[in-house]
């Protein structure tokens, strides 16, 4: 009997550590994948014609700035800028990324706050309003804080 046990100890012991071994651990969220779901999100949001979701990955701040055309300043012009160029869910079309390249740019103490995305944009749509481009390359500066990554410039193209 008690060879019995001993065996059933080890057949079941045996077990579960195979039965952890073949349970992936669950994936890391790293800076990059991170940022890569921030765009993805931004992605969504236009494609619903959800210009103030698409906005939430730039940072509410002054100093957030958009280089086109021209220059912007300002969280709030930014926004207003994109409510009038797209003034309608026909403008804004269906938008995709392509070529995406994330940089992280760790600073000197070695802690990553900084990355540069580049890439490539593509809207597919009917209808145009102020905004006559459906296709450019754009490269973001991108800062992390607690709550996460948030878009500083935007230079787009």
């Amino acid at each position: 009997m008690r060879t019995f046990l001993f065996a059933l100890t080890l057949l079941v012991v045996g077990n579960s550590a195979l039965a952890a071994q073949a349970t992936p651990a669950p994936p890391q969220v790293t800076d990059e994948s991170a940022i890569r779901a921030v765009i993805a999100a931004q992605v969504a949001a236009w494609n619903r014609g959800d210009i103030p979701d698409f906005m939430k990955a730039y940072e509410d701040s002054a100093e957030t700035t958009f280089i086109g055309t021209s220059i912007g300043k300002g969280f709030r012009p930014i926004l207003e800028r994109y409510q009038r160029a797209y003034s309608n869910r026909v403008q804004m079309g269906t938008l995709t990324f392509n070529d995406l390249e994330v940089r992280l740019l760790p600073g000197s103490c070695g802690k990553t706050e900084l990355a540069v995305v580049t890439g490539r944009f593509h809207l597919q749509r009917t209808e145009k309003g102020e905004a006559q481009k459906d296709d450019g390359i754009f490269s973001l500066v991108w800062r992390k804080d607690p709550q996460g990554w948030k878009i500083l410039l935007d230079h787009t193209s």
